[in-house]
């Protein structure tokens, strides 16, 4: 069985969460998960991609540290990482909430 590769608590860097959570799939898909307090798996996420595109999605999520990504069986489950809160305290949950209250604003 496939293993995933996640990187350790050590790797995972500021600009790497950024720029996984500056995609709005990845986001919703964080979104979804935040909502929750258990894992999910990959048939219950709400997006309007198809299956290569979200497993493209889910590997920048897990190589940016964002989540933990187990297989079983033929099932693949995730989950955030319960480390993301003392890595950088509050920033998940205020770019969750600046982004359900349409606090978004483009750069261009």
């Amino acid at each position: 069985m496939k293993e995933f590769d996640h990187p350790q608590k050590s790797e995972i860097s500021l600009c790497n969460v950024l720029l996984a959570l500056g995609d709005p799939i990845r986001l919703s898909i964080v979104s979804q998960l935040a909502s929750e307090s258990c894992e999910i798996g990959w048939g219950a996420f709400e997006v309007a991609v198809g299956k290569a595109t979200l497993s493209h999605h889910m590997k920048s999520l897990r190589m940016a540290g964002l989540i933990n990504h187990r297989k079983e069986g033929t099932r693949c489950y995730v989950a955030l990482r319960p480390e993301l809160e003392s890595l950088f305290p509050g920033l998940l949950s205020s770019i969750l909430k600046a982004s359900h209250s349409g606090s978004e604003h483009s750069a261009y």
